[in-house]
C-alpha cells in the first residue's frame, strides 16, 4: 500500500476529495513515524495507510481519511494533538483525539484501563460517529496483521475483538467489517476448530452449489415473467456464524444446511414483497422462519425480508430480499447514512439511528466500577433484540429474553418501581415471562408502590433496569449502609492490625472520602456498606495517607529541615522524601518512561513502568500499595535496558549490531545470539541508556542495519 493506491481508491468513489491535504497528512505522518517499524518488520506508515484504505472503501470524507493517516501520531510520536490542530484544524484533531488511547493511565487494573478507553470512545462517538469508524478500521488492520504478535497477545486482542469490536460493527450495521473481524478472531482463538470448519465447509459447499444454482435459475425465470428486475446471487455465511450455530444448537456441520443464503436485490419495496409472494409459491416456507425487517428494521438500520424454505431435495435454504438502498446499508451500515457525507445535513432521522448510543451513555453513567460497566455494555449494546408494542402501538426495542420489568423501566423509572404485574396480549402473565416479537405489553401499577424486589436484578436483561433497581436499594437502605460501612471499616482495621480510634479519626476519614471523590464521610460509609468499594481497598488507601503523614511528623519532631528533593536513582515518591527507592528488574524503567511505585514489604518503593506486565493481574490489596512517583530533573546516570533484535541471519550480522552500539557510545552489559528456524537470527542485548531519548536513538540506528526486521525494548521477566 502506498499513497497512490489510496488516491486511486478515493478516485473510484466519484466524490470530491482534497488530495493536496490528504498528501500533506501522509507526509506529516510519514515523517512523524520515521524509523518506526511494526512487528512484521514493515515501515509503520503502512498501517495508517491501510486504515485509511479501509475507510476509503466505506466512502468516508476527507477529514476521516486524514484523521486515519494521523490516528497514531499523537500516541506514538513526539507530535502532539495541538500540533495536529494547528496544521490540520480542530475537526481532524478531535477525530484523532477520540481514537487515541488514554495517556498516563492511573487505573488499577487492566479491565479499568479497557473500560476507560471504551468510555472515552463512546463519548467521542456521541459527538462524531466517524471516531468509531476509524477505530474499527484500525482494529481490522491490526487483526489482519495479528500473526506477528505473541500467542498471548493474539488471544487477548482476539477476545476483545469478539466481545467488543465485532458486536460494535454489527450494532452500526457495517457487516463487511463485522464478518471479517469475527472470522479473524475465531481463527486465533480456536485455531483447530477454525481450520477444520474451513475444510469441512469447502467440501460441503461443492455438494450444495448445484442445488443453489438450481434455485437461482428457477427464481430468475419466474421474476422475469412478472417483470421484476432482480440481481440474484448466493452469499456464503461467515465461518464464525456457522460455528456459533453449531455450538448453540449442538449440531454437527452435516446438520447445518444454510451455509449459503440466496440474496435477491430489487429496485423497490413493492418488488420486495412481490418477489416474496412468488418465492412462497415456488417453495414451501418453514412456519415461524419468516422475518420482515423492512417493516420492522433492526436497530442497526438493517432492512430485508428473510424467509427459510424447503428445497425440492427436502433441505432448508434461506432467501434474503432487499432493495439496492437496503443492500448498501447492509454493507456499509451507519457509514451509508452518515450526516456529513457529501454535505448532506438534512437527514432528520440520523440522530434517531444513534439514539441507542445516547441511551447507552446515559445508563452507563450510573455504573460504579469496571466490571459493572462491562456487564452493562455487553447486555445493552451487543444483545440480540426483540420488538414489542405499548398499548398505544408505539414500538419498544429490548434485548432478547427481556421480561415485562425491563419494559416497565424503559417506559419510566416510576413505572418500573410501581410495577405489580403485567399483561401480554391482554392476558395477565408472571413478571419473569420472556417477551416475544410483536407482543403488546401493558404494565399494572399501584399508587403506593412498595418498590422493586431484590430478585428483579436477576430477572431483568437491560442495564437500565438493573441500575435503577440498584439505585433504589442504595437510596432506601442508605442509613443501614452507613452503619454497615462504619462498623465494617472498624472490624477490617482491627484485622489489619490498625487501631480504629487512631487510624479512623475524623480527619483521616475526610481525607479518604476526598481521595474517592465523595462529598462527605457519610457518602463514603454508604458506598462501603453496599459493597461498591471494599473495606480492604479503602484501608489500603488510608495506609498510604498515614504513611505520608508519619514521614512529615518525623521531620517535624526531629526539628530537621526537609532535605532537597533528591532520592536514589533519580526518582522520588510524590509528597514524600527520604524513602528508599529501587528499580524493578522486570521492566527496567528509564527517565522519560511513565512510571509508578509499589510499596514493598521492608524494601522501600520499587519503581515500574506503567505498562509493566507485573502490574496487571494484581490483587486488590496489592493495587492499594501503588503510589505516585516522578523523575528528578537533570539526572546524570545510566540504566540497564533489555533489547531484542530479529533479522535474517548472515555473515557479520552480530558484528554490525556491535559496531552500532560502539558508534553510539553505548555500554553493552550482555549479549545472547541464536539462529532459529528458517535462518532467522535472534539477538538479545542488555545495554546502559541515559534516558528514553538515548534509547530511541540507539534503536533507530539498529533498525537501519541491513536484514534487521524487528527491534524492540522488552521486559526481562525478572522479579521485583
Amino acid at each position: 500500500m502506498d499513497i497512490q493506491a489510496l488516491k486511486d481508491k478515493l478516485l473510484f468513489n466519484n466524490a470530491q476529495y482534497n488530495f493536496e491535504k490528504i498528501e500533506k497528512a501522509y507526509r506529516y505522518a510519514q515523517e512523524a513515524h520515521s524509523g518506526q517499524r511494526r512487528n512484521s518488520g514493515e515501515e509503520y506508515i503502512n498501517h495508517p495507510l491501510e486504515v485509511a484504505s479501509i475507510l476509503a472503501e466505506l466512502e468516508m470524507d476527507d477529514s476521516t481519511i486524514i484523521a486515519a493517516l494521523l490516528h497514531d501520531v499523537a500516541e506514538d510520536t513526539e507530535q502532539t494533538l495541538d500540533n495536529i490542530r494547528k496544521v490540520f484544524g480542530s475537526e481532524v484533531a478531535d477525530l484523532v483525539d477520540g481514537v487515541t488511547k488514554l495517556g498516563k493511565i492511573e487505573y488499577k487494573s487492566k479491565m479499568e484501563v479497557q473500560v476507560e478507553n471504551l468510555r472515552k470512545m463512546f463519548l467521542a462517538m456521541a459527538k462524531d460517529i466517524r471516531v468509531v469508524l476509524i477505530k474499527l478500521a484500525d482494529r481490522l488492520h491490526n487483526m489482519r496483521t495479528l500473526k506477528y504478535q505473541s500467542e498471548k497477545k493474539q488471544k487477548e486482542i482476539s477476545q476483545e475483538t469478539l466481545e467488543i469490536y465485532a458486536p460494535l460493527a454489527n450494532r452500526l450495521g457495517i457487516f463487511r467489517i463485522k464478518w471479517e473481524l469475527e472470522d479473524l478472531a475465531f481463527r486465533f482463538l480456536n485455531t483447530q476448530e477454525y481450520y477444520d470448519l474451513v475444510e469441512g465447509i469447502a467440501l460441503k459447499r461443492k455438494e450444495r452449489q448445484d442445488q443453489i444454482n438450481e434455485v437461482i435459475e428457477i427464481l430468475k425465470v419466474k421474476l422475469e415473467e412478472v417483470g421484476i428486475e432482480a440481481d440474484i446471487a448466493g452469499r456464503p455465511k461467515n465461518f464464525y456464524s456457522i460455528y456459533k450455530k453449531m455450538v448453540n444448537q449442538n449440531k454437527d456441520l452435516s446438520e447445518i444446511f444454510d451455509l449459503t443464503a440466496i440474496r435477491v436485490v430489487v429496485e423497490t419495496v413493492n418488488d420486495c414483497y412481490g418477489s416474496l409472494g412468488i418465492i412462497h409459491t415456488l417453495w414451501k416456507p418453514i412456519p415461524g422462519r419468516f422475518k420482515d425487517y423492512i417493516a420492522m428494521p433492526k436497530p442497526n438500520m438493517y432492512q430485508s425480508l428473510h424467509t427459510t424454505l424447503i428445497s425440492n431435495h427436502g433441505e432448508p435454504f434461506e432467501i434474503q430480499i432487499r432493495t439496492w438502498e437496503m443492500h448498501r446499508t447492509a454493507e456499509y451500515g451507519i457509514a451509508a447514512h452518515w450526516k456529513y457525507k457529501e454535505g448532506k445535513k438534512d437527514e432528520n432521522n440520523f440522530e434517531q439511528k444513534l439514539s441507542w448510543l445516547r441511551q447507552l451513555l446515559e445508563w452507563q453513567h450510573d455504573s460504579r466500577d469496571a466490571g459493572e460497566f462491562m456487564e452493562s455494555l455487553k447486555l445493552d449494546l451487543f444483545a440480540d433484540t426483540v420488538f414489542v408494542f405499548t398499548p398505544k402501538g408505539d414500538v419498544v426495542e429490548l434485548p432478547a429474553d427481556s421480561c415485562p420489568i425491563d419494559f416497565a423501566y424503559r417506559v419510566h423509572t416510576d413505572v418500573g418501581h410501581g410495577c405489580i404485574g403485567a399483561k401480554i396480549n391482554g392476558r395477565i402473565v408472571t413478571l419473569d415471562t420472556k417477551l416475544k416479537n410483536g407482543d403488546i405489553i401493558e404494565i399494572l401499577t399501584t399508587k403506593n408502590p412498595a418498590g422493586p424486589s431484590r430478585d428483579w436484578v436477576c430477572l431483568v436483561k437491560t442495564s437500565q433496569a438493573k441500575n435503577r433497581i440498584r439505585q433504589w436499594f442504595r437510596k432506601e437502605k442508605r442509613e443501614e449502609n452507613i452503619l454497615r460501612g462504619r462498623d465494617g471499616l472498624e472490624k477490617e482495621a482491627r484485622k489489619m492490625g490498625m487501631e480504629p480510634a487512631s487510624a479512623l479519626k475524623n480527619e483521616n476519614i475526610q481525607k479518604l472520602a476526598k481521595s474517592f471523590n465523595f462529598n462527605g464521610n457519610e457518602d463514603l460509609y454508604a458506598t462501603l456498606g453496599d459493597g461498591a468499594i471494599t473495606f480492604k481497598r479503602a484501608l489500603g488507601r488510608l495506609k498510604d495517607e498515614i504513611l505520608k503523614e508519619e514521614v512529615e511528623i518525623n521531620y517535624l519532631q526531629k526539628g530537621e529541615q526537609r532535605p532537597p528533593s533528591k532520592s536514589s536513582h533519580g526518582v522520588r515518591v510524590k509528597g514524600v522524601d527520604n524513602i528508599l527507592v529501587r528499580f524493578s528488574r522486570c521492566c527496567n524503567p528509564l527517565p522519560g518512561d511513565d512510571i509508578v511505585g509499589f510499596i514493598t514489604r521492608g524494601r522501600g518503593v520499587s519503581v515500574h513502568r506503567r505498562d509493566c506486565n507485573e502490574l496487571f493481574g494484581m490483587t486488590s490489596e496489592e493495587q492499594e500499595r501503588l503510589v505516585e512517583v516522578e523523575w528528578e530533573k537533570n539526572i546524570d546516570s545510566v540504566y540497564p535496558v533489555d533489547i531484542e533484535i530479529i533479522g535474517m541471519d548472515r555473515a557479520r550480522f552480530v558484528t554490525d549490531i556491535m559496531n552500532v552500539i560502539m558508534e553510539t557510545r553505548t555500554h553493552m552489559l550482555a549479549m545472547n545470539a541464536r539462529v532459529g528456524k528458517d535462518h532467522v537470527s535472534h539477538v538479545n542485548l542488555k545495554i546502559e541508556a541515559r534516558n528514553l531519548e538515548h534509547l530511541n536513538f540507539v534503536l533507530q540506528k539498529i533498525r537501519r542495519i541491513k536484514d534487521v526486521t524487528v527491534v524492540e525494548r522488552i521486559q526481562s521477566g525478572g522479579s521485583n
